[in-house]
C-alpha cells in the first residue's frame, strides 16, 4: 500500500473475530496495529500476536458507545504515532427476533454498538485524516443489510445504516483525499454468537445454523478487505451468495422480495437450515 508509507492502522473490536483478523492480516506486511477492544484481556492478546507476526503497536481499552473514549483513542494516535492511515470502525453485536417481539432495549443496544459506534469513529477521525492531507476508512456492516432477510430487523436496520453512511462519506470525503470502504460479509466462521440476543430460541437456532454451514472464515473476509482499501474501492463483498443477493436487489428489487416471501411463506430457509 504505497499510499501509506506510515503503515499506522486503527481497528475497534480486535479483540477477536473478524477485526483481530484484519490485525493480524496487517501485521503480516509489518504494520503498526492500535488493537482497540472492550476487552483489554482480548486486546493484549491479539497485540502478542500482532508482535510475532512481524507488526507493532499497543493495546487500549475503548467502549465504542462512549464518544468521549473514541476521542481520547483519537488523541491517543495523535500522541503515539503523529495521526493514523486506517481506521477500522469492526466492533459489532447480533441480534434478531420478529420485530414485534425485539424489547426496545434491545433495538437501543444493538444501535448504539453497530450504528452510533461507527458514527462516533467517524466523527473522530474525520478531522484527523482531513487535517493530515488523507487516509482510509472501513466501516464493517454485514449483507444483511443489503438483503434485509426476515426475522433479522434489528441487525438488518443497523447495518443498512452504516451502509448507507459509508456511501455518503465516499463522496463527500473524495475531496479530501479520504478513502472510504465497506465491509459486507454474508455468514462465516466468527464469535459473533456469543452476544447474540433474540427473544426466541428459534432465532438463534437459524442463525448458528447459518455459521455452521459456512465454509469463510474470518481470515477470508480480512484479505479481501486489505485488497480493497488497496484498490481504494467502496464495496467488500466477498463470498459468492453475498455478490449474487447484491445484484439481484439492485437489479429486480421487487422480484427480489416477492421471491424471498415466497420461500419465508412455504418454510424453505426452516427446511435448508433444519430448523
Amino acid at each position: 500500500m504505497k499510499r501509506f508509507p506510515k503503515k499506522r492502522i486503527m481497528i475497534t473490536g480486535a479483540g477477536s473475530g473478524l477485526g483481530r483478523a484484519i490485525a493480524m492480516e496487517f501485521a503480516g506486511m509489518g504494520w503498526n496495529i492500535c488493537v482497540s477492544d472492550i476487552n483489554q484481556e482480548r486486546a493484549d492478546e491479539t497485540l502478542a500476536m500482532v508482535k510475532k507476526s512481524g507488526g507493532n503497536g499497543f493495546a487500549v481499552f475503548c467502549d465504542v458507545t462512549k464518544p468521549d473514549q473514541l476521542d481520547a483513542l483519537g488523541e491517543s494516535l495523535m500522541k503515539q504515532w503523529g495521526g493514523v492511515d486506517i481506521v477500522v470502525n469492526n466492533a459489532g453485536v447480533a441480534a434478531a427476533g420478529f420485530m414485534e417481539k425485539i424489547p426496545l432495549e434491545t433495538w437501543d443496544w444493538i444501535i448504539d454498538i453497530n450504528l452510533k459506534s461507527v458514527i462516533y469513529g467517524c466523527r473522530t477521525f474525520i478531522p484527523i485524516l482531513e487535517k493530515q492531507g488523507g487516509g482510509h476508512i472501513v466501516n464493517v456492516a454485514s449483507n444483511a443489510g443489503i438483503a434485509s432477510l426476515p426475522e433479522m430487523s434489528c441487525y438488518n436496520v443497523t447495518k443498512a445504516g452504516v451502509i448507507s453512511l459509508s456511501e455518503t462519506l465516499r463522496a463527500e470525503l473524495k475531496p479530501k483525499n479520504i478513502g472510504v470502504s465497506v465491509v459486507a460479509p454474508t455468514f462465516f466462521k466468527t464469535n459473533l454468537m456469543d452476544q447474540f440476543k433474540s427473544p426466541d430460541d428459534r432465532q438463534k437456532k437459524m442463525a448458528s445454523a447459518f455459521f455452521d454451514k459456512s465454509k469463510a472464515t474470518s481470515q477470508d473476509i480480512a484479505r479481501h478487505v486489505v485488497k480493497v482499501v488497496d484498490k481504494n474501492k467502496l464495496y467488500a463483498i466477498t463470498q459468492t451468495d453475498g455478490k449474487f443477493t447484491w445484484f439481484s436487489k439492485r437489479l429486480t428489487p421487487e422480484l427480489y422480495f416477492n421471491i424471498m416471501g415466497w420461500g419465508y411463506k412455504r418454510g424453505f430457509g426452516d427446511k435448508f437450515l433444519g430448523v
